[in-house]
């Protein structure tokens, strides 16, 4: 047993552990005070992120863009220069906080010159000069500006200030500050995409309307015609296509067999162009045809009365047409034509078995005012084939790059000629062979389109009357 006394206990004086424990507490307020400023930004973020994906109104979610900015780098002003797709500075869409106190600055930049010019978002020198704008009127605070950039371009720029004085601006601030910059970028863009997208589902819509029309005024069916078979196509390229053919009896009068009998006019064209404005020109060209054909002229007088009714309008739209325009006539099986500059009809002589052209000379409608036009004519025997095209058809892209060609169409009508089949059978096998040699996944350039005449077999001309 130890005869030693007792050590004394040691003791920490009351004013020390006082200190230490105040110590501890501010420790602990501070950590508490950070915790709460980062769960604040990042409300303030997400709250913006939730704006960006959820907003259907684009002037919306910039006014939230100065507020935001604002309180995430503590300070009590902010401004949102934004401009247009263009470049050019979007007056109306101006946003400063606080407005009440920053009138003079939105109206100064409002009547700045240089912010109606194409292009002034993307001058580094129009920028500077507008940083140097702001920053004399904030001449008493600290300014801090980054720039609003989308998909390369600058679509704006970001501003934040305190009125009260300068103010410290940390790389936690920069971060904050370009955050939300970012995101005004991605919802300009957005909104940009979404007006482009409006546009053109208006245009479809109007497309969809023009060729819904066209489709109406191209023969929705071949008219029975006394002694042959006739099969036609058009493939637009576009929804609104500038090819053109059509079936106009020149008795239209005459009803049933009558009218079988009756001399038909047959007609193949194309509008130089695509879309609308080849649709348009090629729905006039109709109207006027039409009007021709019961003047009950030979073909070479309708193509010189058509070219000079449509001078004016083609001159005005800067296009020109191809047209080839023949009749024929059940009784006689007798067909005439003429041609405006169009691809010359492809005739397969059944006893002959052979391809040969139907051609007359003649300038493109529109062309000249005094144009004439020379006229041909042929006997159509049992068995025959007469093929109208358009330029869309021998002109069509292969997977290659080579073209169709006239020469591959002629080969396709000669082995389906000797097949012995009807018309639409060889028409079937024409676009067939067209559709292998452009490619299952690709598209016509040009607008296509052929119609078929195939005389019936073993036919004697009926007696004249």
């Amino acid at each position: 047993m130890s005869t030693q006394p007792p050590r004394p206990h040691t003791s920490v004086p009351f004013q020390s552990f006082q200190q230490s424990h105040s110590a501890s507490e501010s420790w602990r307020d501070l950590l508490e005070s950070l915790s709460t400023e980062q769960r604040s930004n990042q409300e303030l973020l997400a709250s913006l992120g939730f704006a960006l994906r959820s907003f259907t109104n684009l002037y919306r979610f910039i006014e939230l863009v100065p507020v935001v900015a604002a309180r995430l780098v503590g300070v009590g002003g902010a401004l949102l220069v934004p401009f247009k797709a263009d470049g050019r500075l979007w007056r109306e869409q101006l946003q400063v906080l606080p407005s009440e106190s920053n009138q003079e600055l939105i109206r100064q930049m409002v009547s700045l010159e240089a912010g109606l010019t194409l292009g002034f978002g993307s001058d580094p020198t129009q920028l500077v000069q507008l940083d140097r704008l702001v920053q004399r009127h904030l001449a008493k605070t600290g300014v801090f500006s980054t720039s609003v950039v989308a998909r390369g371009q600058q679509r704006g720029r970001l501003y934040v200030f305190d009125l009260q004085g300068p103010f410290p601006f940390s790389e936690v601030h920069r971060r904050h500050l370009q955050l939300v910059a970012d995101l005004t970028g991605v919802a300009l863009e957005n909104d940009l995409i979404l007006q482009e997208l409006r546009r053109h589902e208006r245009v479809d819509r109007q497309l969809s309307i023009g060729a819904e029309i066209q489709a109406q005024l191209l023969p929705d069916r071949c008219p029975v015609i006394e002694g042959i078979e006739l099969a036609a196509c058009c493939r637009p390229a576009f929804q609104v296509g500038g090819d053109y053919y059509d079936f106009m009896s020149t008795r239209p009068e005459l009803i049933g067999k009558r009218k079988e009998k009756g001399k038909w006019a047959l007609v193949i064209g194309d509008v130089m162009g695509k879309g609308v404005p080849a649709g348009l020109l090629m729905t006039m060209l109709r109207g006027m045809l039409r009007a021709e054909v019961l003047s009950g002229l030979p073909p070479d007088r309708i193509l010189h009365d058509l070219n000079q009714l449509a001078q004016v309008d083609l001159a005005h739209s800067h296009r020109f047409v191809t047209l080839f325009y023949s009749d024929f006539d059940p009784r006689t099986r007798r067909l005439r034509y003429a041609n405006a500059a169009h691809n010359p009809p492809l005739l397969w002589r059944a006893e002959k078995r052979k391809i040969s052209r139907l051609d007359a000379p003649g300038l493109l409608i529109g062309l000249q005012l005094d144009a004439d036009y020379g006229c041909g004519s042929v006997v159509l025997e049992p068995g025959d084939v007469l093929l109208y095209y358009t330029d869309g058809v021998t002109e069509a892209p292969g997977l290659a790059g080579d073209r169709f060609q006239e020469s591959r169409l002629i080969r396709t009508l000669e082995d389906s000629c000797r097949s012995g089949l009807g018309a639409q059978a060889i028409l079937d096998k024409l676009f067939s062979r067209l559709d292998r040699f452009v490619g299952a996944n690709h598209h016509l350039e040009d607008d296509a389109s052929m119609v078929l005449l195939k005389v019936n077999e073993q036919l004697t001309l009926p007696a004249l009357t």
